[in-house]
């Protein structure tokens, strides 16, 4: 009986597309995954480290980039759930939507699909590198019109600005910056995550403040799912413009 690999990397250096040497160079490097430190050496490309996570998971591997992917397959999944998640619609079958991720372990992701899209999910791998591309090339490309729930969290999470209650960004200086109320980052992200909740069919947003933190929740199909939460400090311009949408008085 054929041994059973121990990891995907096992089964690079029986393939001979790295050396024990190469692989423990690599282990070395610090604070970056074996995988990314392997294809930065130089020692094996993507399609080489995904061809044997899949034999070693139990997955298919897809040369995304060698396939067509018809629009009908292409609109089983929104574009702001592919760009988030770094998912590739790929087909369907009897009640099951194929997608091409890149990380055989999301299982977070494939539980959000299966919740959101309400079908089964069926995963195969192709590197993150391809997907990219494929959303790109099938959803046209990443204009300002893409821009996700997400990324504006991050973006959020990432700055120190404070934001006023109408909306508009307010620096750390005291200094008001105006801004046309279609740019506003605040109005742009109540925007988004309505839009997003649209998209995944959500009956219902919660928008809930606790002590560091406002958490964001969409009711899908009866259950909540948990959004990336926004930084406490945008309570009061978020509820101020659900407010203005809603014709409330803000004050």
């Amino acid at each position: 009986m054929a041994k059973q690999a121990r990891d995907w990397t096992d089964i690079l250096i029986k393939r001979g597309v790295v050396g024990p040497d190469q692989l423990t160079e690599a282990q070395k490097m610090g604070n970056v995954a074996v995988e990314d430190a392997l294809a930065k050496l130089g020692y094996a490309d993507g399609d080489d480290i995904m061809k044997a996570k899949a034999e070693h998971y139990g997955m298919p591997y897809v040369a995304l980039r060698e396939i067509e992917i018809p629009a009908s397959v292409v609109d089983l999944v929104p574009e702001s759930l592919a760009r988030e998640n770094l998912v590739m619609p790929m087909g369907q079958e009897s009640g099951t939507i194929k997608v091409i991720m890149h990380d055989p372990l999301a299982f977070e992701t494939i539980d959000k699909l299966r919740f959101v899209l309400n079908r089964d999910i069926e995963v195969s791998l192709a590197p993150k590198e391809a997907i990219v591309e494929a959303i790109n090339r099938y959803y046209g490309g990443t204009s300002s019109e893409t821009e996700s729930v997400d990324s504006m969290l991050q973006e959020f999470t990432d700055t120190a600005i404070d934001y006023s209650d109408d909306g508009g960004a307010v620096t750390k200086l005291g200094g008001t910056i105006t801004l046309e109320e279609g740019d506003a980052p605040v109005i742009r992200l109540v925007h988004l995550i309505i839009q997003e909740a649209v998209t995944t069919r959500a009956s219902d947003i919660h928008i809930e403040p606790f002590a560091d933190r406002v958490r964001i929740r969409y009711r899908i199909d009866g259950v909540l799912m948990e959004r990336d939460s926004a930084p406490r400090r945008l309570l009061g311009a978020i509820v101020s413009r659900i407010k203005i949408m809603g014709s409330i008085d803000i004050a």
